[in-house]
């Protein structure tokens, strides 16, 4: 797990990409292969409430995931891991595991990853676009509007030269959707 002077890397594919939240001594475009990014979990916390739940992103299982890895110096692990855990578990939606991901040009690191765990209450697993699009919609939860966090990943993902179709496409849907309202 840790790089020969003790370093560990973190993976994010969601928002840890463009606000990891804790220091980092390294930054780099990295591929995890066996899991995609896709809205698969129940959001009652961060875009979302009990009453109406948007989606947040998971790491479900298949295919393979372009996003950021980030390394972390020895000295800061344990204040990072802590963050993570903070920021990323509120409602223990995720399994943390060790995985190997592939730096663009081909180099292997291990590294820390949140996956969707399908056993949990908030899996909502593989849903139709148009359910996420009725999910996204409207649902608003402590960390604001659930389509303002598909949209920073949209910009995000382009900024990073990373864009997902699939993202993409939901969010194409969700604004046509505003615009006919409108």
């Amino acid at each position: 797990m840790d790089d020969a002077d003790g370093d560990r890397w973190v993976f994010g594919y969601g928002s840890l990409m463009w606000r990891p939240g804790f220091p980092f001594i390294d930054r780099r475009r990295a591929r995890l292969h066996g899991r995609r990014r896709a809205f698969c979990i129940y959001s009652v916390h961060h875009r979302g409430t009990y009453e109406r739940p948007g989606l947040v992103l998971g790491l479900a299982p298949g295919g393979s995931t372009r996003g950021m890895a980030f390394r972390v110096a020895a000295a800061d692990w344990d204040e990072t891991f802590a963050y993570l855990r903070e920021r990323e578990q509120p409602t223990e939606t995720y399994v943390e595991a060790w995985r190997d991901i592939r730096f663009d040009g081909g180099d292997p690191a291990r590294s820390l990853v949140f996956l969707s765990d399908p056993h949990h209450p908030q899996w909502a697993g593989a849903l139709t676009l148009e359910r996420q699009a009725d999910l996204i919609d409207g649902a608003t939860g402590l960390s604001g509007r659930n389509i303002d966090y598909l949209r920073d990943l949209v910009a995000h993902l382009r900024e990073e030269g990373l864009a997902d179709r699939g993202m993409e496409r939901l969010l194409t849907m969700i604004e046509a959707r505003e615009g006919a309202a409108g």
